[in-house]
């Protein structure tokens, strides 16, 4: 019987018990239903917070999992561009070696020519001799033409 009930019964004069006993249940009715209100209260408190725990977790596992694509995308991003430099200084490393070697191929051309223009210039025997002292030097270059 609730609190409302039990007033009721007691103002109508229909309560089967005398005013005080009346007094003594209505007291122990107001006291079973506020524990119970508490025990409700803190039952809905308790599934509100452990709900809100759970989203919580949800949501630090999903941040957790951005970061994470973030920072792959990011080393990705790092890895194409110095894949790129490392590309662009060697193509930079051959063309210079292409040009070195083809500035070494012309001068050996070049001396090539003027070697091969002075033998048939002079077509002979060249023959010689040096002696070096401290003091002086001694050449004899003969030269034979055929």
């Amino acid at each position: 019987m609730d609190t409302q009930n039990v007033s009721e019964a007691h103002i109508e004069g229909i309560c089967p018990v005398d005013n005080e006993q009346c007094l003594k249940l209505e007291k122990a009715a107001i006291k079973i239903q506020s524990w119970w209100r508490g025990n409700m209260v803190r039952w809905t408190l308790l599934h509100a917070a452990l709900r809100a725990w759970v989203i919580q977790c949800w949501w630090r596992s999903m941040q957790a999992k951005m970061l994470e694509q973030r920072r792959r995308l990011a080393l990705r991003l790092y890895t194409c561009q110095e894949w790129a430099v490392v590309k662009v200084q060697a193509q930079v490393r051959m063309w210079q070696a292409r040009r070195r070697f083809l500035q070494a191929h012309q001068a050996a051309c070049i001396i090539q020519s003027h070697w091969r223009w002075h033998a048939s210039q002079t077509r002979g025997l060249i023959q010689g001799r040096y002696e070096v002292t401290a003091s002086r030097l001694e050449l004899d270059i003969e030269i034979l033409m055929t």
